[in-house]
């Protein structure tokens, strides 16, 4: 049971994004994809949700080729939180939650007393049942995010894809959204992420996948993956890296944030 990328390229038209990507990523994963703006980490997320059929290579999601699945089978199989969501109409949380549960309901079914338990369940394991009555469009970005997090939980799929969702968040709802993440990983999940920020996938990730001109650059485990060089090489910039805490922690610094100037005390003082 796992996400598995294998040969897997992808073209607009005569431009190619993508080359040739294989990885895969087991039940109880955490896999980080890193790298710079117009590399194809969206074109990728898009291709493994089943949103774009004509690439080439295989997919399979827990055994499963992703082109042979329905759209209600892939909803089984994975669920997605993206970056934002677009709140048209003013829906109770809960009943924002209550809709990722209906992948067993047919056409025109209402829900049961077991899917609004699913729905409530979930909240209490995001950490939000507080939230079960407030309407969406009356909660902050962060919280909203985490009403996405929850949707993904209650729709009850083994692999798990979020599109850079702490990118419009601030500093304790990324720390929120992260830890989640990781939970859900740990809880068995398959749990494909993308970010902007090398110091998340070190932190949080048993994977790093690094993309760099539709190719995968490197893949492995983040001390392996999240090094001066590989980062320099990846966003074209000289990075310096400082290990933290007996390298639990590693934070990236363009080298231009430091050439001569003094140090943090004298800047400031």
């Amino acid at each position: 049971m796992s996400l598995t990328v294998s040969d897997l390229s992808f073209s607009y038209g005569e431009r190619e994004v993508l080359h040739n990507l294989s990885f895969s990523i087991p039940d109880g994963t955490l896999s980080c994809v890193l790298g710079p703006n117009g590399v194809g980490k969206t074109t990728l997320f898009r291709c493994v949700l089943g949103l774009m059929p004509s690439y080439t290579g295989s997919i399979l999601v827990n055994g499963h080729d992703i082109k042979a699945l329905s759209v209600r089978q892939r909803a089984r199989e994975m669920s997605y939180i993206p970056q934002a969501h677009a709140n048209i109409f003013d829906y109770e949380v809960v009943d924002m939650v209550l809709m990722s549960c209906g992948t067993d309901l047919g056409m025109l079914r209402s829900p049961k007393r077991e899917h609004e338990d699913r729905a409530m369940a979930a909240l209490e394991s995001v950490g939000i049942p507080e939230l079960a009555h407030r309407r969406m469009t009356r909660l902050s970005g962060g919280q909203q995010q985490l009403v996405l997090v929850a949707r993904a939980v209650a729709q009850g799929s083994k692999t798990i894809v979020m599109d850079e969702p702490t990118s419009a968040l601030d500093f304790a709802n990324t720390a929120r959204v992260l830890a989640l993440a990781r939970k859900l990983a740990d809880q068995g999940h398959s749990v494909l992420m993308s970010t902007h920020q090398p110091e998340q996938a070190y932190c949080y990730s048993d994977e790093v996948v690094a993309l760099q001109g539709g190719k995968v650059a490197a893949a492995g485990a983040p001390g392996e993956v999240v090094t001066e060089k590989l980062m320099s090489q990846l966003y074209g910039i000289d990075v310096r890296i400082s290990s933290l805490f007996d390298d639990r922690v590693r934070v990236c610094t363009p080298a231009t944030a430091l050439g001569d100037m003094p140090g943090p005390k004298a800047r400031h003082s």
